[in-house]
């Protein structure tokens, strides 16, 4: 069954760590975005900005923004992790080839660039593809879901290779 492939998962903690804290920072980014929340913009004003002044599709627009909202909310509480992930992954490679690449590598700390570089959007692209491949790790609603569609079974899947003899 497909879904049961979407959703499978180990017990691994530090995915679980990884997972949780690229939904913070994602849940963060989609609040200023949706609610204004942190210093945001609200979701008008956000659309505003990523349909005229950097010229992306309104349908496209609002998908990147739902990425990082409800995408932040999956991985946080671990539901369709992958799914969130590879939405939070495919926004981050767009954001880098539409933006940040132009302006190398590193963030502008010390404000002599014309903009940010893209070395964040790298480590939030790495940790979301490793949830993609490993899924939610332990302490997840995909977990538990997985383990009602084998029957209630606890699941105890060991994706580690195992050492040979």
């Amino acid at each position: 069954m497909w879904f049961r492939k979407l959703i499978r998962t180990n017990d691994d903690y530090m995915v679980m760590f990884l997972r949780v804290v690229l939904g913070l920072v994602f849940f963060a980014h989609g609040a200023q975005k949706v609610l204004g929340w942190f210093g945001g913009q609200g979701f008008d004003r956000s659309m505003g900005m990523f349909t005229q002044r950097l010229g992306i599709p309104a349908i496209f627009a609002f998908l990147a923004i739902m990425a990082e909202f409800l995408g932040g909310i999956g991985l946080i509480i671990g539901l369709l992790s992958r799914v969130a992930a590879f939405a939070i992954a495919v926004n981050m490679i767009v954001a880098v080839l539409l933006v940040h690449m132009r302006n190398g590598l590193f963030m502008n700390w010390a404000g002599n660039q014309p903009g940010e570089g893209f070395e964040y959007h790298l480590l939030a692209l790495s940790i979301a593809l490793l949830v993609v491949v490993r899924g939610a790790g332990a302490w997840s609603l995909d977990r538990v879901l997985d383990a009602r569609l084998m029957g209630g079974r606890t699941l105890h899947i060991n994706m580690q290779p195992q050492p040979s003899h």
